[in-house]
């Protein structure tokens, strides 16, 4: 330090940052698209917001617990390039409604089927990031037909394969930060996150909670994806998930974590079209 005074710098300066690491970020994505369609469906008594982009082949993409659709921004920019790509907020996410109803996943994947049965859209290409990838494989499992493939990433078929250090990261604390700014900002009902929060916390405690037959019956073609350093879903689960069902492929997304969508968007996408576009 007295060298640092000697010459008229402070530590702060003469000290380089240290850079952080891709998996250490949480990169803004870009602005929506236009949107061809967009608006509120009235599903299993909520209003469901929706917005869809580009014409092709359907691809529903379902964002995570406390999200909303506009994080899969650059995903969209490519995708409607060459296909039809819906996206919505989940019950009581961003500028859709909730009930008092208990949030479960079979309830959640029943919106999603209801809101395509809205848009006359009989089967999807379903891309699911963590909430969204569990919601994926709950309508693999029930409704299959529904899908002709699924892609999902940072998902949990039980509670254990939740990191139980997941809220002491950084990244996670930012991501929860964000969300509620944008939870006042998009929802019809902006001074209830934390209503919300305590709501959709019921759900997570104990579900999902799945049998191993039961994932293992899934004929969807799947592939499971994971950063390789998701710091909300342990590896060991992860790679359980995808020998559990037949015929799965397991992606790990290098140097992402559980936000790998925004940290390495061209790679994600890359990663999606090499199912969807077989």
């Amino acid at each position: 330090m007295r060298l640092f005074a000697a010459i008229g710098l402070s530590a702060t300066l003469a000290l380089p940052a240290l850079a952080e690491e891709r998996w250490e970020t949480l990169p803004m994505p870009p602005a929506m698209p236009t949107p061809v369609a967009a608006g509120t469906a009235s599903v299993n008594g909520i209003e469901m917001y929706y917005a869809t982009y580009g014409a092709g082949d359907p691809v529903l993409l379902i964002h995570g617990g406390l999200g909303n659709a506009d994080i899969w921004a650059n995903q969209v920019i490519d995708l409607m390039k060459d296909h039809l790509v819906i996206v919505a907020d989940s019950r009581g996410h961003g500028r859709s409604t909730r009930t008092a109803e208990p949030f479960g996943y079979d309830l959640m994947a029943s919106d999603y089927l209801a809101l395509l049965d809205y848009l006359k859209v009989d089967q999807v290409d379903l891309v699911g990031w963590s909430d969204g990838g569990i919601i994926g494989l709950d309508i693999a499992m029930h409704q299959p037909q529904r899908l002709k493939h699924l892609f999902a990433q940072a998902a949990n078929i039980t509670t254990d394969g939740v990191n139980p250090d997941v809220m002491k990261d950084k990244v996670f604390a930012e991501y929860i930060d964000w969300m509620g700014k944008d939870y006042a900002r998009l929802s019809p009902t902006p001074d209830q996150y934390d209503a919300f929060v305590t709501q959709i916390s019921a759900m997570w405690a104990s579900q999902p909670n799945w049998t191993d037959d039961e994932v293992a019956a899934i004929k969807v073609p799947t592939v499971i994806a994971a950063g390789d350093h998701d710091q909300a879903i342990l590896r060991a689960h992860t790679e359980k998930i995808a020998r559990l069902i037949p015929g799965a492929k397991l992606v790990i997304l290098k140097d992402t974590s559980h936000f790998a969508m925004l940290q390495a968007p061209e790679d994600y996408t890359e990663a999606v079209r090499e199912l969807i576009d077989e």
